[in-house]
């Protein structure tokens, strides 16, 4: 009667724990199939805008301001809103120094001041 017992619950057991990695598995194989570039590319990727960042937070005139930093095979977007045109020059040129940053396409809004 135990026996029989545990083998249900193992059965049981192992069938959920499939399904439940299998469901998980699907999902992430659906977000990786949609994006094109490699492991590696994206792995990069997430690398320049990481440090892209890091150079943000070290500049007391960014360090303030909400940045969004995306970058995609190399390209990075930027995007939020600062203070001033030089605060928005001055992410720019960081972004564009950072080694391995292709292009970059500033979307970076100055608040009106009034």
């Amino acid at each position: 009667m135990r026996f029989s017992m545990a083998l249900v619950m193992i059965l049981g057991l192992s069938g959920c724990t499939a399904l439940m990695v299998g469901g998980g598995a699907a999902g992430g194989g659906y977000q990786t199939s949609k994006d094109e570039r490699s492991e590696s590319l994206i792995a990069a990727d997430a690398a320049l805008s990481t440090s892209i960042m890091r150079q943000y937070a070290a500049q007391t005139s960014l360090s303030t301001f909400n940045i969004g930093v995306r970058t995609t095979m190399r390209l990075v977007t930027l995007s939020g809103t600062v203070d001033s045109y030089a605060a928005r020059e001055l992410a720019e040129k960081l972004a564009i120094d950072t080694n391995g940053v292709k292009a970059v396409d500033n979307q970076i809004r100055v608040r009106a001041t009034e």
